[in-house]
């Protein structure tokens, strides 16, 4: 039978975004835009936060009007004609492929900072994150979602730890000056903070593997929205609050939040932690693409080879080992020239900002005019295009990608 098992309800949805958006950068980016803007950051933060639930919004609508395994490439392509669908698709190839195994690798790398273990083991410790994920979605999406959903809820109560256990060392004169560089510092932290609230589209290729998906997934989404916003919020408050920044302090706030309370047990907890939260981040970003390029082939934007499905498990069999091959393409050659993880997730994080602009105005044209979704689509779309405007030699990656899906359905 070769279509996708309906397996997956809200909760184990809420579990996967909120896999696919917590990523790395809870671990680090807090201090980071401290550093940029000071107490400002906060305003950063609680804005973004903000602006993440019009892109919510936008997608729920969407998913609703189409709830397809194509995700975001079926918007375009409903919206745009067929081409669309093929040049948002092969926009999304130039992204996972390449940013899930520099995002296992950044968190691996964390994790051996925090632990004093050696360097030689982060490309380790990355390649079983990236094997461990691709064995599980193999086995089947009730499985790897269920194990998924268990570690989400260890990744929120361990974050409400360091928060809890930082409060009462929180002082009032950490918030002042409050904008000791400028409302402009503001404007660059929230830039950076932007691409932790990326991945809400990885929920919507797995629409055909929801029993409801039309009510459970605009649920999924929305709750996450709420979750991730107030954690990185809450991280972000304390941080700030008990000063866990500065260049004698390094940028691992969260270890220091966590030694705030437990010591040098803190170390350890905060290790844990890198390691399921990166865990995650892959793991929910596989769930989606996979289904993703399945779709693609499914619809013939992509060779046919990959729309086949295990007989048994009913999962994308060869999308699943054909990404394995790739990532632990990238691990070696990332082992071998030592490249710089912060270049690489560049061309990546542009290619998703690209996909997200496709994805509003595909929602401007399919969506009731007016209507509350249509006027998220118009409000995301502008944020994201001047998101967009500041990605630098990144900003022709997508657009060379995109050529390369015209080209493509041009032979054929």
């Amino acid at each position: 039978m070769n279509t996708l098992r309906r397996s997956l309800t809200w909760v184990q949805g809420t579990a996967l975004t909120i896999g696919a958006v917590l990523g790395c950068g809870i671990l680090i980016l807090p201090s980071v835009a401290a550093n940029t803007a000071g107490p400002a950051s906060l305003a950063a933060w609680l804005l973004m936060s903000l602006a993440a639930f019009p892109i919510v919004g936008t997608l729920s609508a969407l998913v609703q009007k189409v709830p397809s395994a194509g995700g975001i490439t079926a918007y375009a392509e409903l919206a745009f004609q067929k081409k669309a669908g093929a040049v948002s698709g092969w926009i999304m190839l130039g992204s996972v492929p390449i940013g899930v195994p520099i995002i296992a690798l950044t968190g691996a790398q964390y994790i051996t900072s925090v632990t004093g273990a050696g360097a030689g083991a982060v490309t380790l410790i990355a390649a079983a994150m990236l094997a461990l994920s691709l064995f599980l979605h193999l086995r089947g999406l009730q499985l790897s979602a269920g194990i998924g959903t268990l570690i989400i809820c260890l990744i929120i109560l361990l974050l409400a730890a360091a928060v809890a256990v930082s409060l009462p060392h929180v002082t009032s004169g950490s918030f002042h000056p409050f904008l000791p560089h400028g409302w402009h510092a503001a404007g660059s932290a929230a830039v950076m903070i932007f691409f932790s609230f990326v991945g809400w589209e990885m929920i919507t290729p797995l629409a055909e593997e929801f029993k409801h998906p039309k009510r459970d997934i605009p649920i999924s989404l929305f709750a996450a929205a709420a979750c991730v916003g107030l954690l990185y919020t809450l991280t972000a408050y304390v941080t700030v609050g008990t000063h866990a920044y500065g260049d004698e302090k390094g940028i691992a706030s969260l270890n220091l939040l966590m030694a705030n309370g437990t010591g040098r047990t803190g170390v350890y907890i905060t290790a844990c932690l890198a390691l399921f939260i990166t865990f995650s981040t892959v793991h929910a970003n596989i769930a989606g693409f996979s289904r993703m390029v399945y779709a693609m082939s499914r619809e013939g934007h992509i060779p046919k080879y990959f729309d086949r499905l295990h007989q048994k498990n009913r999962t994308p069999v060869r999308v699943l080992t054909t990404l394995g091959a790739i990532f632990f393409t990238v691990l070696l050659i990332q082992w071998v020239f030592q490249l710089n993880p912060e270049v690489l997730l560049k061309g990546p994080s542009a290619a998703f900002i690209a996909s997200y602009i496709i994805t509003m105005a595909a929602g401007l044209k399919l969506l009731h005019r007016f209507g509350i979704g249509w006027w998220s689509a118009l409000a995301s779309l502008g944020l994201c295009i001047g998101i967009y405007s500041f990605s630098g030699w990144a900003f022709y990656y997508p657009i060379l990608l995109g050529l390369a899906g015209l080209f493509y359905n041009r032979r054929k």
